[in-house]
């Protein structure tokens, strides 16, 4: 039109009307809006289909099945191996699904040429819902609390943390840092002579993520299954208690659960 072409409806050549020329950011930035939140809500869909896909799963890995549990009574060494094997295999299968599902949405999201962005952001929330979820199974079940049980999850976490490595920082993002929760909890679990472990070297070594009511919770509900060793002292324990009466009006309760990141 600046160019004096007619535009097919007055037949005029020559300088159009300077009121006919349209504005074109208003409408632009409108549709990079609708596009933005078309992008939003079709990947937030994506990564809702994951969680619900591998939900099954983790209710499964929080609690070693009671055939690979190891027993506290003696038995022969044939029996003791039979139950070792029987629980990795476990482990295994599980977990291993978990990686199965997780390699599945990769590949579709890398066929389709999306984003490392978006690919890496989506799997850190996913690995932040599966962090939620073992997490408070964990602290919500006395069973889960014991030290063949940590040993049972800890090695299903090394499944995630080689599907990360395999995945690469640029994909994976900070997936397994969201892990932490569990990642520690896990770690005290399976911490031998506990009741030598002072609360400083517990709240800032081994659990530093951890609140005192977390570890206070882990600590009071673990029972060791395997050795029979003791858990925290009972030092440490009065200690918590006293930090978290001084905290009990404005500590909710439940304040032990974590609370799903709905960001």
């Amino acid at each position: 039109m600046g160019m004096g072409i007619s535009t097919g409806y007055s037949g005029m050549v020559g300088q159009p009307n300077e009121q006919s020329k349209v504005d074109a950011k208003y409408p632009a930035l409108l549709f990079k809006q609708h596009l933005t939140a078309y992008v939003e809500k079709i990947y937030g869909m994506v990564r809702d289909a994951l969680k619900k896909e591998i939900g099954p799963f983790l209710n499964l890995c929080i609690q070693a099945p009671r055939s690979a549990r190891v027993r506290s009574i003696r038995g022969s060494s044939k029996s003791i191996h039979s139950n070792i094997v029987a629980k990795q295999q476990a482990s295994n299968i599980y977990w291993q699904s978990i990686a199965n599902k997780l390699d599945h949405t990769l590949n579709i999201l890398s066929a389709n040429h999306v984003p490392s962005m978006i690919t890496s952001k989506m799997f850190s929330q996913v690995f932040s819902y599966i962090n939620v979820q073992l997490f408070n199974s964990l602290l919500l079940r006395r069973e889960c609390c014991s030290f063949s049980n940590g040993e049972y999850v800890k090695v299903g976490l090394q499944e995630l943390e080689q599907w990360c490595v395999q995945a690469t920082n640029q994909l994976a993002g900070t997936s397994w840092d969201e892990l932490q929760h569990i990642r520690q909890a896990v770690g005290f679990l399976v911490l031998h002579q506990k009741a030598q472990k002072s609360l400083d070297e517990i709240t800032n070594e081994l659990c530093p993520i951890l609140s005192t009511p977390q570890i206070y919770r882990i600590g009071t509900m673990f029972w060791d299954d395997k050795y029979g060793t003791k858990g925290l002292s009972a030092d440490v324990i009065g200690r918590m208690r006293i930090l978290m009466a001084e905290d009990s009006i404005i500590m909710p309760n439940n304040s032990f659960l974590l609370d799903v990141d709905s960001r």
